[in-house]
């Protein structure tokens, strides 16, 4: 808020420029600033000059309509125009007829109430809407309550909805709201709500700035109603809350008390589709605490910033807390609403006793996410089943899969807990205060003289031990499935490690876990740590193996409700397997396995899901030490924790922002290597696909077979999957000189028995076109291109293919070649029920050799199938570990590189890379080069060691496992404090061009300890595999241990 930015990078408005005459009190947990400003309008209503006409000719039209007795007309009409407060703006905004016909209404609206002989059921509800103009909504309203019936339980939630979420710096709606000074009628004590929803206009050419500190002034991004309208007051509030919000990630939320009154004045600002159903939401929040607001506005501007002023004041003759307290609350849990505006578990009501708190309700949610992914649902009779079958048998495999998928669908459905949340408020009430008593932030001396309402809440109610807890659950849950439910809630109060729960401004909410309540019969590998992600617009998970890991961040697209569904059950299996998976390939670079996964709602904008979760974990990386806006965690991990991002499908292009976001926040010595994938020019990246650099280990893998089995490229026949458009597929072609007699890719089958034209093949790899562009005249009479949106296609053979997308779908399984190498496709697109496809009818495999260039393409099954009838094939965590490694690499330099030198070295200079960055790319290459390499001949000698008593696919996986405990045994060990060992291995592990710019000395000073620890580890543990097999003694080791410090 007004307090210096530290650590952390959040910044602050210049206080200097608030000449509001402001005073500090400090309350709320923690430095929580309060404004006192003066007491006068923020807002000046202009004068409508053309009122007395207009009434003139609103009174005749009243009249000749006849609805209301002649004599009564003139009355209405004055009441309407002089004694129901309504706001010029009104007058001004409508028509003739609109207000006549308005006044009608409500005449209409008295009639009823008296032939019901009860004032209090006086309903009136007008309305007019325009969705490309703005509206205008008045109904009754009785202060400080949320409507659950009639006009005004959904009509904040239509503003939002029709213009305040849709709204774009291009397309703006700002919104007026008041309550009318005055009654209904003499008879009826009811007040009007007024809204009025305006289209912003900004002007073509905006006002010159008058500011020469190149800061944003506000009267040039503003629309000219507003300007007309807002005080200097106002727009100096303003002016500062926006540099705040140009300059932070989250919200903004200061409150300024009025002088001379108990009026407070809630700002929030925040960019543009932050948020969503948030105007709404806040009603619900102050309502809570028995406060009602008098006006309110929602403005725009046109540099994208929205900003959100409420006046509040207390409800008179309640039992709610003073405003001084409460208004603190309000502010604290305005950051969670911002989060989670859309909370079923938040029920509209006035008072504790009619809901949960925003705080608890927000709990509430967090908890049903958690237990949506991890109730168990398998249990004893799935573990009984998995005993008694083989899983190495693919039939049996293939049957515990569907039992296990059913079990997930069927047992604990998101509306089941849902149903158990609401059934036991009390409940969760007991086990937020139990989740609450340990991440609730430490009360600093200010706040002890004041605490915030959530502090008092936590000490009055009695909290209860975990066992007294755990009783309480039992004892009052009814059945079994609500018993799992609750007791859900208690392990993941007792694995949260660290939450951004309780930090004053926070975009998405973020929790580390410790991994140890995940069943090991599920999870038979347990993760190092993992994080739970939970926004309005998505939910997500991040996954590591190892202290020290990296892994690309993948958002997984939903194409429909029911696909989304699938996806929310499976989004953390998804999530291990892929991260187990990477924890397979990493095995000779120092990171460990990791991955994270982003599941957007449906229609959420996919870069908003992934900025948010960056921001959101970020949160709990670096800590907090600006009062009121980051603040200090309660940390039961206790250690600093770095984790390294990468690309992955649909996070390509937002690796930049997350390393710059990164740095602003504060990451100063680890932006650079925070993500990898990052542009070339601009921030020193090192791209995988210009470099070849996942193409060069499956082509090692592919060189390797020639050699082994004395082959000539030319001689030999492929199949590629993955065409000349993607990184791995034009790079395999470029790289080959191979006979090609088919290439699959996203636009279609593309096939030529005789060997498809090199030539044009080159030239589709060089543009980076996919396989609907080659040149059909370039086939010989036996080839032919079939397109995906192709249909009742005849081939040379004369077969006629009815559907494009079918055949394409298929095309991997029909033909036959030497060699297949699968450079692209969706993961399992070879399974159990498909491999047999890949046998003809006596038993000869289609393909004698694969190098599995693509990600998951087979299943482990389908490998073995394919083994057991003597194809060689070499498994993806093998074969394409190339990109892994210029990664690392790529984390490597960051981590190495002073911020300076990184921008000097690693950025290009008008477009050129540096003779530095050129040369530390050659020395990735070949570390690629020599650990593919190095990993083959392992495997092959293995293999010929055992005569193929043993798959190459189960050689890899044993390798892999047996190089990562190595690993996780040397970090572990004194090996490392061996200084000449350490620094020997560190001068053959760290990459020649590095040491000859830093020095040794240096590079050893900047990295940080566990970092150092994981480098000397996996050079150490891949060497001596490399060298002597998974079979290599303790004498073996001791012989290899000597020589390192040479």
């Amino acid at each position: 808020m007004s307090t210096p930015a530290e650590s952390d990078g959040s910044r602050t408005p210049d206080s200097n420029l608030l000449n509001v005459a402001v005073q500090r009190t400090l309350a709320g947990g923690s430095e929580t600033p309060v404004h006192r400003i003066k007491n006068a309008p923020g807002y000046v209503t202009p004068v409508f000059k053309g009122k007395q006409e207009q009434r003139s000719k609103v009174e005749a039209i009243v009249s000749r309509k006849g609805f209301i007795p002649r004599e009564l007309v003139p009355n209405e009409v004055a009441w309407f125009y002089s004694y129901l407060g309504i706001d010029d703006n009104y007058f001004a905004a409508e028509s003739d007829e609109v207000i006549s016909d308005h006044i009608i209404a409500l005449f209409g609206a008295k009639v009823l109430a008296y032939t019901k002989h009860d004032p209090s059921k006086l309903v009136i509800d007008l309305e007019k809407i325009d969705e490309a103009t703005g509206a205008t909504f008045i109904h009754t309203s009785p202060p400080g309550k949320t409507a659950t019936e009639g006009p005004g339980s959904n009509c904040e939630t239509r503003i939002d909805a029709l213009f305040l979420d849709k709204s774009t710096p291009e397309n703006a709606f700002r919104l007026e709201t008041y309550r009318s000074h005055g009654s209904v009628s003499s008879t009826a004590s009811q007040q009007l709500r007024c809204y009025f929803v305006t289209k912003c206009n900004f002007p073509e050419n905006p006002p010159a700035s008058t500011r020469t500190d190149g800061k944003t002034d506000i009267r040039t991004v503003s629309d000219p109603v507003f300007l007309e309208k807002a005080s200097d007051n106002t727009l100096e509030i303003y002016q500062t809350i926006m540099w705040s919000v140009e300059q932070r990630y989250g919200p903004v939320i200061e409150v300024f008390q009025v002088e001379g009154s108990r009026e407070h004045r809630l700002v929030i600002g925040y960019k543009m589709g932050g948020t969503s159903k948030f105007f709404s939401a806040l009603s619900n929040l102050y309502h809570f605490y028995s406060l009602y607001s008098a006006r309110k506005y929602v403005e725009q501007f046109s540099n994208g910033i929205t900003i959100v002023s409420i006046y509040l004041n207390p409800l008179p003759n309640t039992n709610a807390p003073p405003i001084e307290h409460s208004i603190f609350q309000v502010m604290k849990e305005a950051s969670l609403l911002y989060c989670l505006p859309d909370n079923p578990f938040f029920y509209a009501g006035s008072g504790e006793a009619e809901g949960h708190a925003v705080q608890e309700a927000v709990y509430a949610y967090c908890g049903w996410v958690f237990a949506q992914h991890f109730c168990n649902r398998l249990g004893p009779a799935y573990l009984a089943l998995k005993n008694v079958l083989d899983e190495s048998n693919p039939a049996h495999a293939e049957v515990l899969n569907d039992i296990k998928r059913r079990f997930r669908e069927e047992t604990f459905t998101r509306e089941s807990i849902a149903q158990v949340i609401h059934a036991h408020p009390d409940l969760i009430n007991l086990l937020y205060v139990n989740f609450a008593m340990t991440h609730y932030p430490e009360a600093d001396e200010a706040s002890q003289l004041m605490p915030t309402l959530s502090y008092q809440r936590l000490h009055t109610q009695q909290p209860l031990t975990d066992q007294e807890l755990y009783d309480k659950i039992r004892r009052s849950a009814s059945n079994k499935h609500e018993l799992q439910v609750l007791e859900a809630f208690l392990i993941f109060n007792k694995h949260v490690l660290k939450t951004n729960f309780y930090q004053p401004t926070k975009v998405a909410l973020s929790f580390r876990l410790a991994p140890d309540f995940l069943p090991e019969v599920e999870y038979p590998k347990k993760p190092f740590g993992m994080f739970l992600v939970i926004g309005n617009e998505f939910r997500g998970f991040h996954i590591r193996f190892r202290d020290v890991a990296r892994g690309g961040i993948r958002i997984v697209m939903s194409r429909n409700r029911e696909a989304y569904s699938i996806n929310q059950r499976m989004l953390f299996d998804e999530n291990y397997a892929l991260a187990s998976t990477q924890s397979l390939k990493n095995k000779d670079i120092p990171e460990g396995g990791a991955k994270g996964t982003i599941l957007p709602a449906l229609g959420a904008p996919p870069r908003l899901c992934f900025e948010k979760y960056v921001d959101a974990v970020i949160d709990l990386l670096i800590p907090g030490q600006s009062p009121g806006i980051k603040e200090k965690l309660v940390d039961l991990y206790g250690k600093p924790e770095l984790l390294f991002f990468g690309p992955d499908e649909g996070t390509a292009d937002m690796m930049d922002w997350a390393a710059l976001h990164a740095r602003s926040r504060g990451a100063e010595t680890w932006w650079k290597s925070f993500t990898t994938g990052k542009s070339a020019e601009t921030l020193g990246g090192v791209p995988h696909d210009t470099y070849g650099m996942t193409s060069l280990s499956v082509r090692q893998y592919v060189l390797g077979i020639y050699k082994q089995l004395g082959l000539r490229e030319k001689d030999i026949t492929k199949v590629q999957t993955g065409g000349p458009d993607g990184d791995l597929g034009s790079n395999e072609i470029l790289l080959s000189s191979d006979r090609t007699v088919a290439i699959i890719d996203g636009s279609g089958v593309l096939a030529d028995p005789q060997g498809l034209n090199r030539e044009e093949l080159i030239r589709l790899a060089k543009l980076r076109k996919p396989v609907g562009f080659f040149d059909v005249a370039k086939l010989s009479k036996d080839g032919y291109l079939v397109k995906v949106e192709d249909q009742d296609v005849k081939l040379p053979t004369g077969e006629v293919v009815l559907d494009g997308i079918d055949f394409r779908n298929g095309a991997h399984l029909r033909f036959k070649a030497d060699l297949f190498v699968p450079c692209g496709g969706r993961p399992e697109a070879v399974n159990i029920s498909n491999v047999a496809a890949l046998v003809d009818t006596e038993g000869k495999p289609h393909f004698k050799y694969v190098v599995e260039g693509a990600n998951l393409f087979f299943t482990q099954q389908a490998r073995m199938f394919l083994e057991k009838r003597k194809v060689v094939l070499f498994k993806d965590s093998s074969a394409n570990k190339g990109g892994v490694t210029s990664s690392s690499l790529e984390v490597l330099a960051g981590l190495a590189l002073s911020t300076d030198d990184y921008v000097e070295h690693m950025i290009f200079k008008n477009g050129k890379p540096s003779p530095f960055y050129q040369s530390y790319v050659k020395d990735i290459q070949a570390k690629i080069s020599e650990n593919a390499a190095a990993e083959f001949h392992c495997i092959w000698k293995e293999h010929s060691r055992l005569q193929g008593a043993k798959a190459r696919t189960t050689i890899s996986d044993e390798l892999s496992s047996k190089l990562n405990d190595l690993q996780a045994e040397l970090e572990n060990s004194d090996l490392f404090d061996d200084v000449p060992s350490r620094r020997g291995v560190m001068t053959k592990a760290i990459p020649k061009t590095l040491i000859e710019k830093v020095g040794l000395d240096a590079l050893l000073s900047r990295l940080p300890e566990p970092y150092q620890r994981a480098l000397f580890s996996s050079w150490v543990a891949s060497h001596f595999i490399y060298k002597y097999g998974v079979n290599g003694s303790s004498v073996d080791f001791f012989h290899f241990a000597r020589d390192l410090a040479a």
